[in-house]
């Protein structure tokens, strides 16, 4: 009966819309009327612009642009009509697929494409051996079975094959610290990663009313209030807010401070770290993952506590809308968390009164969580939240320093800008074979991090060959990309989880012992890892550091004159094929300072490539770079050390021999077109012969050796002393990385410009020439006579003391 009605209604409706359908002649006359709207406007707007600039050529361009549109609708009209015509279960199974293996490939337009085949080929073999037979198929068609069902089986066993693989390898590189013959000091001692003397405790404190883990439960150690992050959070709501609210049994009014503590067995007072993890999926949870830098820091005499703020992580609900640019409030429960503890302090009675060194604070954040602390450590100095006046804040604690591990920037920016950091000291570490922030984004942060107190502060990056995101926490893993499907993920290259974790032990307690305790002696480290080399796995690192005695020549930020230093000096060129000051690109974004590129290509003939540069070019070719600094504001003695920062560019060192610089001229062509048939005829052979031997070859290509140039010093009396930059170490090509199996599809992989510290004390310049005054210095010239071509990348040119003579306040 429901059935028949049903029917019955769906009749009147088809009635009902026949009446009012337009008929043939209407949609007709709708399609004449569109065309002649938009040929018209097409035509008016042509015949307009041609008169109005007095050229013709407009008007014959609206007359292309009308007849491309005409072929375009020809074309997408046949595709349609093509669309329709296949079969309708593959065309309704073809639309369902797209969408659900877009989702389980996260858009790899390559794997879906792939996939689609492969399917359609094992189904269409399944069903017709099985459903028609292979006997009643004619011979063409059987032809056809047997191809489609080899290449479905091929297919498939080169699937699973891929699949399973580990990763697929890539070009070695050289390793430019292995490759200089540098005597680099070891710090003395044990190992920063080594346990120390205190007994270890733990304890949790939060909520008490956790649905999900007992330790922030009924069984929390201490029970904390919660905080209302209402101000802060945006976009809890709809569904992916009424889900995350059912999950958690809590919403943004009623936030719990809960934190995993690792603590020094002792009366203290310990300084206090904070580590909070980044953007991961709630219900997985995160905050487990730093037990192996808990147990290590507290061994050592350190408070650690691990921030639970897996409630504002992601969820599947967040498909219908979730929470936005939340790091300012994963940065402010920081706080919230600092207030706590200063409370248990300054108790009567508690476990930690008069335990918690609250001069001594440092945090630390990973991913997400490592923006987030540079957005505390800024909020901690305002009265007020940036972004609404009427939310005070106030904090003010002493903290002292801030470690970011893989860190993302930008994710939110108080008034519309980025965080600005100043007199606190910084640390930011990323690993090469990060495939969830694929790009050194924490270096953006670095360059905003200044210092303008008496105190000695000082920040510091390293870029490590090999690491990737989620070994850094223990939770997170080999698996940077949150999609089950891991075999997608090259990991061939990928370090082991045990040393990447010993590179974060090593240099996260270091860094906490020289900014919390006073302990200098680790300064070394920071600037070139090899000081540490008996301590850390063997990889390739790239320091980054500055301090507060730094006094740069040129940052090249001041101005767009290349031959101004922006700060009274000079600069010159010679036969440089690329010199121009320009931004830092990463992979994503800009980096957020500029830097001079130079670049040179002697073009040096096969029979003399064995010889050395200096020897097969002439002296009036090489090509050179020249600062001349402003003596008067240089204030040198024997406790001084000449720095700057570098890196290889991977562009074009010959960029004028091809693109715009190359102009076709037909009446050259001709006159060299007879030499040229001949040339081609006369070394045929040889080419052929030139081509087989690289295809042999091209499976034990060598790396690139590092590049090297030479660094000559002028004294304001003329006297000079030159030095190879291999003598600190010889510059790292860039990393090149594939950290998807498909990326190898698109080329030789990505890499971005990541800098090294150079270091050169001047006392040491005297022994090359005793008449050399290294104090005042008129000119330093860096002369590319090493190798046949390169470009690097120059910033931060200056000055700075000597590591083991700074003095910490």
């Amino acid at each position: 009966m429901i059935k028949k009605k049903f029917k019955q209604a769906w009749a009147w409706v088809q009635a009902k819309l026949k009446l009012i359908t337009p008929g043939q002649t209407a949609i007709k006359g709708a399609g004449v009327g569109l065309l002649i709207g938009s040929i018209g406007l097409m035509l008016i707007y042509a015949l307009l612009s041609a008169f109005n600039i007095r050229d013709p050529w407009i008007f014959v361009l609206g007359l292309l642009m009308i007849a491309a549109a005409t072929l375009l609708a020809f074309i997408n009209s046949w595709l349609i009509k093509k669309l329709n015509q296949i079969p309708k279960w593959y065309r309704i199974a073809l639309l369902m697929a797209f969408p659900l293996f877009l989702i389980n490939y996260f858009g790899n337009i390559k794997l879906i494409g792939w996939s689609i085949l492969l399917c359609s080929f094992l189904g269409a073999t399944w069903f017709t051996f099985s459903k028609t037979g292979f006997k009643p198929l004619t011979t063409p068609k059987k032809v056809i079975f047997i191809l489609g069902a080899l290449l479905a089986i091929a297919g498939l066993g080169m699937s699973i094959y891929y699949y399973s693989l580990k990763g697929i390898a890539m070009d070695n590189i050289e390793n430019a610290a292995l490759y200089s013959n540098v005597a680099i000091p070891q710090i003395p001692g044990d190992s920063p990663a080594k346990a120390g003397t205190y007994g270890v405790l733990t304890m949790t404190y939060g909520s008490g009313k956790d649905k999900h883990r007992p330790e922030f439960g009924e069984e929390v150690t201490f029970k904390t209030d919660s905080v209302n992050g209402v101000a802060f959070l945006d976009n809890w709501e709809g569904i992916g807010g009424w889900w995350r609210e059912k999950y958690w049994g809590f919403d943004s009014k009623s936030l719990p401070i809960n934190g995993r503590v690792w603590f020094p067995e002792g009366d203290g007072p310990f300084p206090l770290v904070l580590v909070v993890h980044g953007n991961h999926s709630m219900q997985d949870f995160s905050d487990p993952g730093y037990d192996y830098l808990g147990e290590l820091l507290a061994s050592r005499g350190m408070i650690l506590v691990s921030v639970d703020e897996n409630f504002i992580n992601g969820s599947w609900s967040d498909l219908f809308g979730g929470l936005e640019k939340e790091n300012d409030a994963r940065g402010w429960l920081l706080l919230e968390h600092l207030k706590v503890w200063e409370k248990w302090n300054g108790a009567d009675e508690h476990l930690f009164a008069g335990k918690v060194d609250m001069n001594r604070i440092s945090l630390m954040g990973h991913s997400r969580g490592g923006e987030a602390v540079a957005h505390a450590a800024m909020l901690n100095e305002l009265d007020y939240y940036p972004d609404d006046a009427t939310i005070p804040l106030g904090y003010h604690f002493n903290i002292q320093s801030i470690v970011s591990i893989a860190p993302v920037d930008g994710q939110y920016q108080p008034g519309n800008t980025r965080t600005k950091l100043k007199d606190i000291d910084y640390f930011v570490f990323h690993g090469s074979q990060d495939a969830d922030v694929t790009s050194f984004m924490g270096s953006m942060q670095f360059e905003r991090v200044t210092f303008e107190d008496s105190a000695y502060h000082f920040k510091t990056g390293l870029y490590i060959q090999g690491a990737n995101h989620g070994q850094f926490n223990t939770s997170w893993g080999d698996n940077d990309t949150g999609n089950p499907l891991k075999g997608l993920l090259n990991l061939e290259q990928q370090m082991d989880a045990e040393s990447q974790q010993e590179i974060a032990k090593v240099y996260i307690s270091a860094f906490l012992d020289i900014t919390l305790n006073d302990k200098k002696e680790y300064l070394p480290l920071f600037m070139d890892a090899r000081t540490g080399k008996d301590w850390l796995p063997e990889t390739i690192y790239l320091n980054q550091f500055e301090d507060s005695n730094t006094q740069y020549i040129t940052d090249f930020n001041a101005d767009l004159d290349v031959t101004s230093t922006g700060s009274g000096g000079k600069i010159s060129g010679e036969n440089l094929k690329v010199w121009r000051e320009g931004e830092i690109d990463l992979k994503y974004g800009k980096k957020g300072t500029r830097a001079v590129f130079l670049g040179w290509n002697y073009e040096i003939a096969d029979s003399l490539k064995e010889e050395k540069v200096n020897e097969a070019v002439a002296d009036s070719l090489i090509a050179s770079y020249s600062i001349f600094p402003d003596l008067e504001k240089l204030q040198l003695d024997s406790t001084s050390v000449f720095v700057f920062e570098m890196a290889e560019s991977k562009e074009s060192s010959n960029p004028k021999t091809g693109g715009k610089w190359i102009s076709n001229n037909n009446e050259n062509e001709n006159e060299s077109e007879d030499d040229e048939e001949l040339e081609d005829s006369e070394n045929s052979n040889e080419n052929d012969e030139e081509v087989e031997e690289e295809m042999e070859n091209e499976d034990e290509k060598e790396p690139e050796k590092p590049l090297d140039l030479r660094i000559q010093m002028i004294d304001s009396a003329g006297n000079q002393v030159s030095f190879l930059l291999s003598k600190f170490s010889a510059l790292q090509r860039q990393i090149v990385t594939n950290t998807m199996k498909m990326d190898f599809l698109d080329g030789d992989g990505s890499s971005e410009i990541v800098f090294q510290k150079y270091v050169f004390e001047l006392e040491k310049m005297n022994s090359k020439n005793p008449e050399f005054d290294p104090y005042h210095i008129s000119e330093i010239k860096y002369v590319f006579d090493q190798i046949d071509k390169g470009v690097i990348v120059l910033d931060k040119v200056g000055f700075s003391k000597k590591i083991e003579l700074v003095e910490l306040e």
